[in-house]
């Protein structure tokens, strides 16, 4: 497309970008309600979710691409009020997902009662989101595609984990001083 014809489409650069956000944001949230699947386990859906995404970031016979919101759009945002948003609905729209995901689960009798259906979300994203940054910076699939197995397990696993207490952390955090 030439320019005329990309600023009739778009309005300008800063729209196309915003456009093309909005799209990538889409597609990923597209990607996460098929892979989240309810009818199979969650460890399975979870890694469904991290091998869409090292297909996405590792392209076969390609660069690494990492994630076009963690590479760009965090960055921009920072300048830039309308990418921020943007950033900000497209995050929430994950953890949402992972979150609701993860609450069947605990619903099934997957993960305990007290399991913080919240927190495992954003696990679940921070998982995500290391695959994207080390994806960029060269790490192999083999080595990411470890990482989210262990954090599959970790979320699933929460079941014999409880969270600690604010007050036994200040104990922890005393040992360590010493």
């Amino acid at each position: 497309m030439n320019r005329p014809s990309l600023y009739a489409a778009f309005g300008d650069k800063h729209a196309l970008y915003l456009n093309a956000l909005d799209r990538y944001v889409e597609a990923g949230a597209q990607a996460m309600h098929v892979a989240l699947r309810e009818d199979i386990p969650l460890a399975q859906a979870l890694q469904r979710v991290y091998d869409g995404a090292l297909s996405l970031y590792l392209p076969a016979g390609g660069e690494p691409r990492g994630c076009f919101l963690i590479g760009t759009a965090v960055v921009e945002s920072k300048v830039d009020e309308a990418v921020r948003t943007r950033l900000a609905q497209g995050l929430k729209s994950f953890d949402r997902a992972f979150e609701k995901r993860i609450r069947r689960a605990q619903t099934d009798g997957e993960l305990s009662a007290d399991a913080d259906v919240a927190v495992l979300a954003r696990v679940a994203w921070a998982i995500l989101h290391s695959l994207a940054l080390r994806s960029r910076a060269g790490a192999s699939r083999a080595s990411l595609r470890a990482t989210a197995a262990e954090g599959v397990a970790l979320i699933c696993g929460a079941r014999n984990h409880t969270a600690p207490k604010a007050a036994s952390m200040t104990g922890t955090r005393k040992r360590f001083e010493k």
